[in-house]
């Protein structure tokens, strides 16, 4: 071998130029270090955005729009009492006339009074209902036993519709829904990942069975195992069930368009807004007016206000959570069905054998 056969040949051609910036961008994005990279950003983005929509709704409760029942007609103790309530919750009570004690407690049932203000000899009496919301009521309880010192009026406070015993704070109702909402996108989830080859209609229907199975164990561990809760059993597993299945679809349309990143907005709409407005952990009247508001539009807000009327309003049973986890539901069915080509999932319906003949 002579030694000009020894010596490296000098790169030539396109191979011996060195990437232009476009080329290394390209190379770049189509390597695992791109969506490492925009991870890193989003997880460290999400992580604050978490703590703030939770903080923000629920650190420091503030009284907005307090419904009251007054009943007919008022004295002037009474009024005195109302007036002095009023300005030491900030202008936040919302007041309504009764001609009498039945219709304010009907008010009340129907959830659209969280507490009744009633005049006697003695003084006033003041009627909350920690089931309607347990913050509420004992801000309601604390600053009429101040309101009343300072003013010099007798009052008594009575609970008319007092939380259960396994739950003291009222929290148990949003927990669970709190379960059926996470768990039922994170079923979807893994279904996009270890069932990537379902069909349409089979993604839909193991939803359903997984949303009917998970809202079975949700209802029997609470209630039967740990006894936190004396649930009307079939109507709360099934609009857990129903809550489940709202979730995993919403997961499953933004999968549609959105492919490996659906997790974004479904953890948006479904946990940083949705569970801190859907009034379980901090009552409607207490959350800032926005998320009080819009909390009710969503699917977890939906679902506590259906469980919480199920559990302690039986008969007093309103149509809107329904209408709201349903409304959601059939969107998010819709648009998967129609955009279904769109799904990173599925399967050809021909056989392997068929298409390799063909």
């Amino acid at each position: 071998m002579s030694a000009p056969d020894l010596e490296p040949s000098a790169p030539h051609g396109a191979h011996g130029r060195p990437l232009s910036r476009g080329q290394k961008w390209a190379a770049y994005k189509d390597s695992p270090y791109f969506p490492a990279t925009v991870l890193l950003f989003i997880v460290a983005a999400a992580a604050g955005l978490f703590a703030g929509s939770y903080t923000y709704a629920m650190a420091n409760p503030t009284p907005h729009r307090i419904p009251t029942a007054v009943v007919s007609p008022p004295t002037a103790r009474s009024k005195e009492f109302v007036a002095a309530m009023d300005k030491a919750l900030d202008a936040s009570l919302v007041i309504h006339p009764y001609p009498t004690a039945a219709r304010a407690r009907e008010a009340l049932e129907e959830q659209e009074a969280f507490t009744i203000v009633r005049s006697h000899s003695h003084g006033v009496t003041l009627d909350v209902a920690s089931a309607s919301g347990a913050s509420v009521a004992q801000l309601l309880t604390e600053s009429a036993a101040k309101v009343g010192t300072t003013i010099g009026v007798p009052v008594t406070v009575r609970d008319v519709k007092p939380l259960q015993k396994g739950d003291p704070r009222g929290l148990a109702l949003f927990y669970i829904s709190l379960a059926a909402v996470i768990v039922g996108f994170v079923g979807a989830i893994q279904l996009s990942v270890h069932a990537r080859a379902l069909l349409p209609l089979e993604r839909i229907l193991f939803i359903i069975a997984y949303s009917l199975l998970g809202a079975f164990a949700i209802a029997a561990v609470v209630d039967w195992l740990l006894g936190a809760l004396d649930l009307p059993f079939v109507h709360s597993w099934l609009i857990l069930a129903f809550t489940m299945f709202t979730s995993g679809m919403v997961f499953t349309m933004f999968n549609t368009f959105m492919g490996r990143w659906a997790m974004l907005p479904t953890w948006g709409l479904m946990v940083l807004l949705g569970n801190p407005s859907s009034g379980g952990a901090v009552s409607w009247p207490l959350l800032p007016s926005v998320l009080g508001h819009i909390g009710r539009w969503l699917p977890p807000g939906a679902s506590v206000n259906a469980q919480h009327t199920a559990v302690y309003y039986q008969g007093h049973q309103f149509l809107f959570p329904y209408l709201v986890l349903g409304a959601w539901a059939l969107v998010s069915c819709t648009v998967f069905w129609v955009w279904r080509h769109r799904h990173p999932g599925g399967r050809d319906r021909m056989p392997q054998h068929a298409a390799t003949a063909i």
